[in-house]
């Protein structure tokens, strides 16, 4: 008796812990090389708005709004993730590296 009810609750306990999702995502997932590129290039003009901010090169609010334009390229990122369960496709690298390329462009201007 006491066997089954032991498996019964482990079983049970397995199902809640499936049945969550895949929870959080990870900024850096090894073998997601897409995922890995489109982070890379983030903290990179991430870290950019931060060097020209402290030389002076970047007003306040312009290092604001760059890094306002930077959160909405990040979030439709995670978007795009939700929707192939964590994975960004081909198309989706594309579209994010052209607005990371305008972006780029933009910081420092």
């Amino acid at each position: 008796m006491k066997a089954i009810i032991t498996t019964v609750l482990g079983a049970c306990l397995s199902m809640a812990a499936l049945a969550q999702g895949p929870g959080h995502q990870p900024t850096h997932i090894k073998n997601h090389p897409r995922v890995n590129q489109v982070n890379r290039r983030i903290d990179n003009q991430e870290r950019r708005i931060t060097d020209e901010r402290k030389e002076g090169d970047l007003t306040k609010s312009q290092a604001q709004q760059d890094r306002k334009d930077l959160s909405e390229v990040n979030q439709e990122k995670r978007d795009m993730r939700k929707t192939d369960h964590g994975h960004l496709t081909k198309a989706d690298q594309k579209a994010l590296n052209q607005q990371l390329n305008q972006n780029s462009k933009k910081i420092g201007q």
